[in-house]
């Protein structure tokens, strides 16, 4: 019998040419793909112009349905993963599935591929031999704790943000970190308007508050001198 796979397959996080040879290989020879948003995986199928059979996989449904996709997987099922964009588990639906299929032995292949805080982070022109990624922070309980932690950090700081709470945000950093602390802001990136600026955090605020606000954030901070 042939023994079932788990693939994690990232995704173009913008660009619909950033994705790898191997990772379209891979879509069409499973039997299943399981997508955090099929409306969004059914635009890169038609690209590239892959037919297989979709199931939903999100936040919300996958402590219901993960085991029963083990269960498949144990029956020889070839599955693969994607998210939205970049890779999943990345601030992304699949660490239970993925801890899942490591406890019962079945094989997990992750390939490489896009993934929003790479780029953002190498190209900041901050230290990226060595840095913390923190994915989103608390909403409301624990931010403000979380905070005065990463404001002791040494090491660059990355995470995300949303354009509706990217403003405030930055004002909560200058609360924390200093007006001075130097970091870079990216958004939609490899996307058309792709824009990235550096500078003090009271710089990048001023910028962003006459500026656009529009597309999702990757916010890379200097450690603490």
């Amino acid at each position: 019998m042939v023994e079932g796979k788990l693939y994690i397959v990232p995704t173009p996080i913008g660009n619909l040419e950033d994705i790898t040879i191997r990772a379209l290989r891979i879509l069409k020879e499973v039997d299943l793909v399981l997508a955090e948003d099929t409306r969004q995986t059914v635009k890169l199928f038609q690209h590239y112009q892959i037919q297989k059979p979709l199931q939903s996989y999100h936040q919300h449904n996958e402590h219901k349905v993960f085991q029963n996709l083990v269960s498949e997987l144990k029956s020889g099922k070839q599955i693969a993963l994607v998210s939205d964009a970049g890779t999943p588990g990345i601030s992304d639906p699949g660490f239970l599935i993925i801890r899942e299929c490591v406890k019962e032995g079945i094989a997990v292949d992750c390939l490489p591929g896009a993934t929003a805080f790479v780029p953002a982070l190498v190209k900041s022109g901050l230290p990226c031999d060595s840095f913390c990624f923190e994915g989103f922070l608390p909403e409301k309980k624990g931010r403000q704790t979380m905070l005065k932690k990463l404001a002791e950090e040494e090491r660059t700081v990355v995470f995300y943000e949303s354009p509706h709470r990217i403003l405030k945000t930055i004002a909560q950093l200058i609360e924390f970190f200093g007006a001075d602390r130097q970091a870079s802001i990216s958004r939609e990136l490899t996307k058309v308007f792709e824009e990235t600026v550096n500078g003090s955090l009271q710089q990048i605020l001023e910028h962003f508050t006459n500026g656009t606000i529009k597309g999702e954030f990757v916010i890379v901070i200097a450690g603490k001198k």
